[in-house]
């Protein structure tokens, strides 16, 4: 089954799976009043957008200059860069650490670029059990699933759910109380960090001034899973670097308020390389990896650029009446819902995932909310557009554009068919979009406006 044949499949299976729009609309709306509260801390909610906007266009525009200027400072203080083209190069690099350093146990926390990469299949083929921290995605690897959501991998699940894979896995007793899941978790967790050869993040901010790295987390998974194991790498998209550390005041809250609601997130910490000479803890290596895999070919595109403004909050995909109804899991990418349709066509293929920016009712909400104003339903746009003039429209749709096309512009052809004919192609037209499927069919006045016109004299 094509990519294509399986989107559509899935989507019209959880689109009708009631219960999972039960679970998505609960836990969504939570974040949704949350934010609203959130938001209530600003005295000037657009001035912050626009200074954030202005800021990463900033960053990306001269993308070049601040990350050779993060890594001059980052390697002054012992850290380590590795720049990957591809999931390929990350991976083999990576992999030559883990052997340098003899790893068996990795403890990582969420990173969505690790996801990218598929560094958990890649370290299980190579023997060395990779653990994941952050509850969320501890959740979603039990149950052998990708994360859901960008900032809340087992939003799809409910307390229950969760309940049920404690216990298939963990052989836990049954139990409806949250807290002695978070202790199971917890307790099991705690012997992975210490045990650990090595750590695994990501970085939600890349910091030029000072070669820095801010992870923003609320569990404290990634404080450990960085300072426990004596060897600390982490995986970076080019396009999180921002000019200073000081902008950071202005980003950390809008992030962590678009995403949760919160006025700033429990845990944000600075990294800046390995332990000191003067310093207790912290690892005695650091590696970044500083991934493309795709970026450049947005960075290319200057109409398309500002999709690599996106801080991974995840407002988009909580405000998409697309997203609520077919879930995450349906995009079968690694960022789902708007930000993810817009940027998977160029990271992962466009022949491959255009039908992604197709499943947009362009409504704009996801721009709306974005808190760094990417304009996101126009992008998708664009993209549809790009994969029309590229020839990977289907066979059967060109043709029947080609014919409401020339029918457009000959009146006469129209006025000559019988309503019979009429009625044949706009059933074929209104077919290929899927129309008719839940839908009864349009049918074609027996006389055109011209001819009631031409009757009224």
């Amino acid at each position: 089954m094509t990519k294509v044949a399986q989107f559509l499949t899935d989507s019209e299976h959880k689109a009708f799976d009631l219960e999972h729009r039960r679970k998505i609309r609960f836990n969504i709306g939570k974040y949704n009043a949350a934010v609203q509260t959130g938001l209530g801390w600003y005295q000037d909610h657009e001035l912050a957008r626009e200074r954030a906007s202005y800021l990463k266009a900033k960053a990306i525009n001269n993308l070049d200059q601040y990350l050779l200027q993060w890594e001059e400072n980052f390697t002054k203080r012992g850290g380590k860069v590795i720049w990957a083209q591809n999931a390929d190069e990350a991976l083999t690099e990576i992999g030559k650490i883990m052997q340098r350093k003899k790893a068996r146990t990795v403890v990582k926390a969420k990173s969505m670029t690790t996801e990218e990469i598929h560094l958990n299949k890649y370290l299980g083929k190579n023997g060395i059990d990779s653990v994941e921290t952050d509850l969320g995605e501890f959740i979603v690897q039990l149950n052998g699933e990708r994360p859901y959501h960008i900032v809340t991998p087992a939003m799809h699940l409910s307390k229950k759910d969760i309940a049920d894979i404690f216990v298939k896995h963990l052989k836990i007793e049954p139990t409806d109380d949250a807290q002695k899941l978070v202790l199971t978790a917890r307790h099991l967790l705690r012997s992975k960090y210490t045990s650990a050869e090595v750590g695994v993040t990501g970085g939600n901010f890349l910091l030029a001034d000072i070669g820095g790295i801010a992870v923003t987390e609320n569990e404290g998974n990634a404080r450990l899973s960085a300072t426990f194991p004596k060897t600390h790498i982490a995986i970076v998209g080019i396009e999180k670097v921002i000019p200073s550390v000081h902008d950071l005041n202005l980003f950390w809250p809008l992030l962590s308020t678009s995403g949760t609601g919160q006025q700033v997130t429990v845990y944000n910490t600075i990294y800046t390389g390995p332990r000191q000479p003067l310093e207790k803890d912290g690892p005695e290596e650091m590696v970044v990896v500083l991934l493309d895999n795709g970026r450049t070919n947005l960075l290319a595109q200057p109409d398309k650029r500002e999709a690599l403004h996106c801080i991974r909050c995840g407002a988009c995909l909580n405000v998409c009446p697309v997203y609520k109804n077919i879930g995450g899991h349906t995009y079968e990418a690694t960022y789902s819902g708007p930000i993810g349709s817009v940027i998977t066509p160029h990271l992962s293929g466009l022949q491959e995932n255009k039908h992604l920016s197709f499943a947009s009712s362009l409504c704009g909400a996801c721009s709306s909310v974005c808190p760094v104003k990417i304009n996101i339903h126009n992008i998708l746009l664009k993209n549809r557009q790009q994969s029309v003039q590229a020839g990977y429209s289907d066979k059967e749709e060109q043709r029947a554009i080609t014919l409401w096309l020339h029918g457009m512009k000959h009146r006469w052809l129209w006025d000559m068919a019988p309503v019979s004919g009429k009625n044949w192609v706009l059933s074929r037209l209104l077919g290929e979009t899927g129309w008719n499927k839940r839908r009864e069919g349009l049918q074609i006045a027996p006389k055109s406006f011209k001819q009631l016109w031409k009757a009224r004299g």
